[in-house]
């Protein structure tokens, strides 16, 4: 029979709970290993969060609320909201849509999200870049 709660997680360890048997004893707890600390690496943002931005940005700068884009891009309004907040990954038919009624075309929005990400790239990494792909300052996109 089972004990545990219906929606209660079951943890299986990845690594052993023991350190492996020696050749001149039992077994002991095996000892955490001391480490220096590790500064968190600055978190890259997803594009979906760009692209958001970008979309918010434009709609408040021309004034207009969520209701009224999301009627003329023809979809619901809390899905513009969550595209917006980048809590959603929209298709490329959902943000075709969401820029032609912002009066941008498509390749407009992904260059001012591209534009985003070179900025926060280059705002986290200072001038000087360590990527062997880091002299395009382009997007490509591939299907």
């Amino acid at each position: 029979m089972n004990n545990r709660a219906p929606n209660e997680a079951r943890v299986i360890p990845l690594r052993p709970q023991t350190a492996p048997p020696r050749a001149d004893g039992p077994a002991r707890p095996a000892q955490p290993q001391e480490r220096a600390p590790r500064t968190p690496a600055p978190r890259e943002p997803l594009w979906r969060d760009l692209v958001g931005d970008v979309l918010r940005r434009e709609r408040l700068a021309q004034e207009r609320t969520l209701k009224d884009v999301a009627e003329s891009a023809r979809i619901s309004m809390p899905y513009l909201s969550e595209l917006e907040r980048g809590r959603k990954e929209a298709s490329s038919e959902v943000l075709a849509a969401a820029a032609q009624a912002l009066g941008l075309g498509l390749s407009d929005l992904l260059s001012l999200a591209q534009g985003e990400l070179a900025r926060h790239t280059l705002s986290r990494t200072g001038r000087s870049r360590t990527s062997p792909t880091a002299k395009y300052d382009g997007l490509c996109l591939a299907a």
